[in-house]
């Protein structure tokens, strides 16, 4: 029988997602910067390569930690670093030519998981050269055609995909900024990634309070966990 479900790579976690993350769809997850989106993505690395599977992890933004792995490995950092295809694109034409390799690797070996942290990362680089409208056309264009490379590739390989998305901040109008209401969280990216992802999980820190918030999921309701980092991992806040 088929797996459904990977683990997080921490049991709280995987007791709050009743499993872990879905096999055949991506899983967004996304909030501001060091909230905790690449740990999650650590974790589950190394949850897979000591099963012995094989990640492929895009890194755009530089967040993969040698030593960070180590300390979630706990020792067994050589055996398992061999079974991590680690691709580092530094513009989003690194990024579409890491694609390339990326689906070449998938007919030489099977994949247990495949990671994009920072998804927008260079897209919106991109975006800040040129505000041409038929670039900005193009460039949408292609990070549609990538999300739809991971979620093709996820449902028909029954691979599971993780992303990790930028986020900014806006209000609605004049009256509301003025007036000190919240404000609204968007994904860079916006539509592209809501359509593709079937898992939306929201990261808030809030004064060093860390939340997780499922925002959409297939079979679960929008419900929290609060949580905190450590050498170790992520452990649920409380549990001290």
């Amino acid at each position: 029988m088929t797996e459904t479900k990977i683990s997080f790579g921490n049991y709280e976690l995987d007791k709050f997602f009743e499993g872990g993350y879905e096999n055949d769809i991506i899983t967004t997850i996304y909030g501001p910067a060091g909230c905790g989106k690449t740990n999650l993505c650590m974790l589950a690395t190394v949850s897979q390569t000591k099963q012995g599977k094989k990640v492929i992890f895009m890194d755009t933004e530089g967040g993969f930690s040698v030593d960070r792995f180590k300390q979630i490995a706990e020792g067994d950092y050589n055996t398992l670093s061999d079974k991590v295809l680690l691709l580092k694109p530094t513009s989003f034409d690194e990024q579409k030519k890491a694609f390339e390799i990326l689906s070449k690797e998938l007919n030489k070996t099977p994949i247990g998981l495949i990671i994009v942290d920072g998804m927008t990362m260079l897209y919106r680089l991109e975006l800040s050269k040129d505000k041409d409208e038929n670039k900005i056309y193009d460039i949408n264009k292609e990070l549609a055609r990538q999300m739809r490379i991971l979620a093709e590739i996820s449902r028909k390989k029954n691979i599971p995909v993780i992303v990790t998305n930028q986020i900014y901040y806006s209000f609605q109008n004049e009256e509301e900024w003025k007036g000190g209401k919240e404000k609204i969280v968007n994904l860079v990216g916006g539509d592209i990634l809501k359509y593709w992802s079937k898992c939306l999980i929201e990261i808030k820190n809030i004064n060093g309070k860390r939340t997780l918030i499922l925002k959409k999921h297939r079979s679960l309701p929008e419900k929290e966990l609060q949580f905190i980092i450590t050498n170790q991992g992520i452990k649920k806040r409380g549990l001290f």
